[in-house]
């Protein structure tokens, strides 16, 4: 491969045994810490998540895209990466749920890029078994590139000596964070709360980096090597051009990949931004984009925005297209309740749903469409209740799973708990919002 097609930037991989254990924290910690010194700090999410992303563009002042080797394809991670290393001190990426788990796995895509793996470890109510959770971090699987553990929740100095001396001699010691140091998000039913929701985000994130700060986590990691070999999307260039599509964006629907809307704007699109909270009307548009979000949260202010309601009614009235993923679709629904009050929606779908105690779907999926195949991925808490029959299912990607999400088509209107990822048919996509 030539030199000029090589591009080479410092970078790490931040992993867990589990979720739970601090990556995010450490992520956003480690992000801001470096910002804060005038470095350039590119930062990735592995896996189809839109909360930790939010919390991490915070820290590190540009946006996060999400990186997976079967949603995003190995050839967009490819060039999301090389064009990162194209601008940036330092990449981190933040792992999904434990090193392993999953397929992909953090350690697939770690491996895939040669990202060196920091395992942060919740070292709480623990001494000795640490090292031995490391050991086997590091060493599961042969040929890992590894860079070391952090420890998290530590109680004080004392347990922070008495972890990293049970260490073995060959395995880096990056530090200790230690509890109740004010700095661990808040989280609900669907993940951490919005960055938008947190008033002191920012003073977390500032005091989280100053303890990083005199720590061996604060040292830049090794240098990585990515190539320009990947996904190349100006075939796509004009598809929509000319189209309007209005948004939905604030604090109730927020679950927005910027990689869909990257490629919806090179696509030719015009991207308008609404809030179903706090505005009455619908801009112009040709195209309306309802994402997934916490609507159960807001139903007073959209039950009670009726002018809105009315004018989403007409749009689908109008034969305009429209793309409704989880919350989006849940508020075209006849009703939507969280703890018995339930609250009337846009009443374009024949159902109601109700958010549960517990997951009701999560999982990487794979719909044929009419349009075409699309992958992305669910993850709910609600149970839906709906008169219609579906127009396809999206189906797991691992098949030893079986569980499905319905797709629901009226007219124009496109509606499931899928999250779609545009990038990985923008054909398809494309075909989706086109007017005609």
């Amino acid at each position: 491969m030539k030199e000029e097609e090589i591009r080479r930037c410092p970078a790490m991989l931040i992993s867990a045994p589990s979720s739970g254990q601090g990556k995010t924290t450490v992520t956003a910690a480690l992000a801001r810490f470096h910002r804060s010194q005038g470095r350039k700090v590119r930062v990735f999410k592995c896996g189809p998540d839109f909360l930790d992303p939010m919390i991490l563009a915070r820290a590190s002042g540009a946006p996060v895209y999400q990186l997976d080797l079967w949603m995003v394809g190995e050839d967009c991670c490819d060039a999301l990466l090389y064009e990162a290393a194209q601008e940036a001190d330092i990449i981190i990426v933040e792992g999904v749920m434990g090193l392993y788990d999953g397929s992909p796995s953090a350690a697939d895509l770690a491996m895939r890029f040669g990202l060196p793996v920091l395992a942060v470890i919740n070292a709480q109510a623990m001494a000795q078994t640490f090292p031995a959770i490391a050991h086997g971090l590091a060493t599961w699987r042969k040929g890992l590139p590894w860079a070391g553990v952090l420890a998290n929740r530590v109680a004080g100095e004392s347990h922070a000596a008495i972890l990293k001396d049970s260490l073995p001699p060959d395995m880096p010691w990056f530090g200790a964070l230690y509890r109740g140091s004010d700095v661990e998000l808040p989280s609900r039913h669907l993940g951490l709360v919005q960055a938008s929701e947190l008033a002191d985000l920012d003073a977390r994130l500032d005091r989280a980096a100053e303890l990083l700060a005199s720590q061996e986590i604060s040292a830049m990691p090794p240098v990585a090597e990515f190539s320009r070999k990947g996904m190349d999307f100006s075939p796509f260039k004009g598809k929509l051009k000319g189209v309007t599509i209005a948004i939905a964006r604030d604090d109730a629907f927020s679950f927005i990949y910027q990689a869909n809307l990257d490629l919806l704007s090179l696509m030719g699109a015009k991207l308008v931004f609404f809030s179903p909270v706090n505005e009455k009307d619908l801009p112009p548009s040709d195209a309306l984009y309802l994402p997934g979000g916490y609507p159960e949260l807001h139903l007073k202010a959209l039950s009670e925005n009726t002018t809105m309601l009315d004018a989403v009614r007409n749009h689908q009235e109008a034969g305009k297209p429209i793309l409704a993923e989880c919350g989006g679709m849940l508020y075209l629904l006849e009703e939507l309740g969280l703890d018995d009050n339930f609250a009337a929606m846009a009443s374009l779908l024949p159902g109601k749903a109700v958010l549960t105690g517990g997951l009701r779907g999560l999982g990487l999926m794979s719909a044929q469409l009419p349009e075409g195949v699309l992958r992305g991925h669910s993850f709910h808490h609600s149970a839906l209740k709906i008169d219609l029959e579906p127009v396809a299912q999206a189906r797991r990607q691992d098949a030893r799973r079986q569980e499905s999400e319905n797709i629901y088509r009226l007219g124009r209107l496109t509606a499931s708990y899928m999250h779609f990822y545009f990038g990985s048919n923008p054909e398809a996509t494309a075909r989706l919002f086109s007017p005609s």
